[in-house]
């Protein structure tokens, strides 16, 4: 239930599954060339997209998508602090100690999920972990605040 004042966004996976549902519905009508971003990418076989990531570096995007989640991208309370991403353990906004975490992978709610629980350690290496338990993703930028 939304009280007054409350908002609901689609931040969270559900950009990321909107962006596969597009890449599917366009590859049943034999589209194979197109980059689709939802605000997270999917790019289909035949296309190649270079991408510039948050805080430099650039790959290309082929067959695959991409999802950066961003603590800070949209805060609460006017602070610009005050993270729309929320800790599970505490259920409070996150206090993270990043400005971006970006992760590839082969669908974009799978990169959208990982991004966002990226965003919730304390270090690289765990993110890193996170990523490597999920078969073709990659942490592709982690950006410190």
């Amino acid at each position: 239930t939304l009280r007054p004042g409350m908002a609901l966004t689609l931040n969270g996976i559900a950009q990321g599954y909107i962006a596969d549902r597009v890449a599917a519905l366009l590859a049943d009508n034999d589209l194979s060339r197109a980059l689709i971003d939802t605000g997270e990418m999917i790019a289909l076989p035949d296309g190649s997209w270079p991408v510039q990531l948050a805080g430099g570096g650039k790959l290309t995007l082929q067959n695959r998508a991409l999802a950066t989640s961003a603590p800070r991208g949209m805060t609460f309370g006017g602070d610009g602090v005050t993270s729309h991403i929320f800790d599970p353990a505490t259920g409070r906004p996150v206090l993270s100690r990043w400005r971006s975490m970006t992760v590839s992978a082969s669908s974009a709610a799978v990169a959208d999920a990982l991004s966002t629980a990226a965003c919730l350690f304390d270090n690289k290496a765990d993110a890193v972990a996170l990523c490597e338990a999920y078969p073709g993703a990659v942490l592709e930028s982690a950006v410190l605040l």
